[in-house]
C-alpha cells in the first residue's frame, strides 16, 4: 500500500504540475511492434542458423502474416573485444556470413531486422556497450548492417563522475545518435526500444527518446510472473498511446511455465494492454495450442488498432478492493476502446473457475439506456446481445474472456429499474431512486 500511495502521489503530481510530453512522431514505432527475439528461447546459444531458421519459421508458420515482422537478434552476438578501430565485430564463428548477410535474408523474407546494444560500457552479458561509442555504433546498425530496430539495455552503468547524467540523459545520448543519423542519411530513424526496466518511471520521459520502454524487470517463470506484470502495469496503462507502448518484455507463452489458459490470459493481456508483442519461444518445437495463442487475429487487431492507440484499464479491481497493488491478485475487470466496440478484458486470478458479472455502464465506454452485442475473441462467435449486465459463466482458474461489445441500439423500453447504476439517478421532478 506504500507502493501504491506513492505511485498515486506521482501520478497525480504529474498530471497537475507536468507539461504535456509530446510523443516521438518521427515516422516510426506508431503501433506497437510485433516480431521474435532470441533471448528467452536461446540466451547466448545463438548463431546465424538459429536466427535464419526462426526468421523463417514466421514466414512458414504464418506469423509474419499475423503481423509478427521483426527478427530481433538479442546479446552474445558479437566479439568481447572492439577491433582496432574501435568498432564492434561480429563473432565470426557464430556468424560466418556476416552481420550483413543475416539482415539482408531476413528483409528477403518480407520482414525487419533488430539488434541489441547498451548505454552503459558493458551489456549485460559483457559484451561491448555503447557508452561513449553511440554515433559510431549507430552507425554500424543502421547504415552497415540495416537493421530496423534497435534494443538498448541498462547494464554496466559507469560511475557518476564519468557519465555525469541521469536516465534521461543516459538514453538521450542514442536517441540524440539516432535522430542526428536519420538527419544525415534521410532515411527514417532505427526503431528505439528502451530497455530500462521501469525504476525511474520511463513512462513519464520514456516517449521522448524513443518508441517504446520497459515498464518491469525481465518476466520470469510461472503464472506470478504474469500476475505481477499485470499488476504493475494496470497503474500506468494511461501511457500507452501511438508512438510511445508501455513494454511488458518477451512472451512466455509455449516457453513450459505455463498452461493453455494461462498462456492465453498472458497474450490476452500483453495485446490488450497495447505492449510490443514479441515470441520468445523456441519456434521449432512450438506446439499447435502456442500456434493457435499467437495467431488470434482477433486480439492482435486490438494491439495494433490503427484508430486508437490506448490500452484497455481497469475499471474494477474484484478480488481486492480498488487500486490495491497485489503481485498475485492484479485488477480483474478492464475495458478500453477500439475502432469496432468497446473492448472488454475479464481475468480470473483466482485458483478455481468462477464466473465474473459486471454492469455494462461500469466502463466509460458503454452508453447507459443502450443494448450490446458481444463478441467472443478466443471462441470467435457472437453470442447474443448484453443488456445492462453480462455475466462470464465458470471462467477458468487463471483464465481470461476477451470481449468485443458493439452498439446495438437502444435497451428494450421500460427496463427497470431507470439506471442501471442507481446512485444519484433522478427523476426530472427531482426525486433520487437510489434514496
Amino acid at each position: 500500500m506504500t507502493l501504491l500511495a506513492a505511485l498515486l502521489v506521482s501520478y497525480f503530481s504529474f498530471v497537475s504540475k507536468a507539461p504535456p510530453v509530446e510523443a516521438l512522431d518521427n515516422g516510426v514505432g506508431r503501433l506497437p511492434f510485433m516480431g521474435y527475439n532470441t533471448w528467452n528461447a536461446y540466451h547466448c546459444d545463438i548463431n546465424e542458423t538459429v536466427i535464419l531458421d526462426n526468421a523463417r519459421l514466421l514466414v512458414d508458420l504464418g506469423l509474419r502474416d499475423v503481423g509478427f515482422t521483426y527478427m530481433n537478434i538479442d546479446d552474445c552476438y558479437p566479439e568481447k573485444e572492439r577491433n582496432a578501430a574501435g568498432d564492434i565485430v561480429v563473432n565470426a564463428t557464430r556468424f560466418p556470413s556476416g552481420m550483413r548477410n543475416v539482415t539482408d535474408t531476413i528483409h528477403s523474407l518480407g520482414l525487419k531486422a533488430g539488434i541489441y546494444s547498451d548505454s552503459g560500457w558493458f551489456t549485460c552479458q559483457l559484451y561491448p556497450g555503447s557508452f561513449q561509442n553511440e554515433d559510431r555504433d549507430l552507425k554500424l546498425f543502421r547504415e552497415e548492417w540495416n537493421f530496423d530496430l534497435l534494443k538498448y539495455d541498462n547494464c554496466a552503468v559507469p560511475f557518476d563522475e564519468v557519465i555525469k547524467e541521469g536516465m534521461v540523459g543516459k538514453y538521450t545520448r542514442m536517441a540524440n545518435a539516432i535522430a542526428d543519423l536519420a538527419k544525415s542519411t534521410g532515411r527514417e530513424p532505427i526503431l528505439f526500444s528502451l530497455c530500462q526496466w521501469g525504476r525511474e518511471q520511463p513512462w513519464f520521459w520514456g516517449r521522448r527518446l524513443g518508441q517504446s520502454w520497459r515498464t518491469t524487470d525481465d518476466v520470469g517463470n510461472g503464472w506470478s510472473a504474469i500476475t505481477s506484470i499485470i499488476n504493475e502495469n494496470s497503474f500506468i496503462t494511461w501511457a500507452s498511446d501511438f508512438f510511445g507502448h508501455n513494454d511488458m518484455d518477451i512472451l512466455e507463452v509455449g516457453n513450459g511455465g505455463l498452461n493453455f489458459e494461462e498462456s492465453k490470459t498472458h497474450f490476452t493481456a500483453w495485446s490488450l494492454m497495447k505492449s510490443p508483442l514479441l515470441i520468445g519461444t523456441n519456434l521449432p518445437t512450438a506446439t499447435q495450442e502456442t500456434l493457435e495463442i499467437f495467431k488470434n487475429t482477433e486480439i492482435i487487431a486490438i494491439n495494433q488498432d490503427p484508430v486508437v492507440g490506448t490500452a484497455v484499464q481497469p475499471f474494477r479491481w474484484g478480488h481486492n478492493p480498488d487500486w490495491t497493488f497485489d503481485s498475485l491478485h492484479p485488477a480483474q475487470y478492464w475495458s478500453g476502446e477500439s475502432q469496432n466496440g468497446t473492448v472488454f478484458m475479464l481475468i480470473n486470478v483466482e485458483d478455481q473457475p468462477a464466473d465474473m458479472f459486471f454492469s455494462l455502464t461500469e466502463s466509460p465506454w458503454i452508453r447507459a439506456g443502450r443494448q450490446y452485442s458481444v463478441r467472443d475473441l478466443w471462441t470467435h462467435t457472437d453470442n447474443g446481445t448484453a443488456v445492462r449486465n453480462f455475466t462470464a459463466h465458470n471462467v477458468p482458474a487463471h483464465g481470461v474472456v476477451a470481449l468485443l461489445l458493439k452498439d446495438a441500439g437502444d435497451e428494450p423500453a421500460g427496463t427497470e429499474p431507470p439506471c442501471a447504476r442507481p446512485e444519484w439517478c433522478m427523476d426530472q421532478n427531482g426525486t433520487r431512486i437510489d434514496q
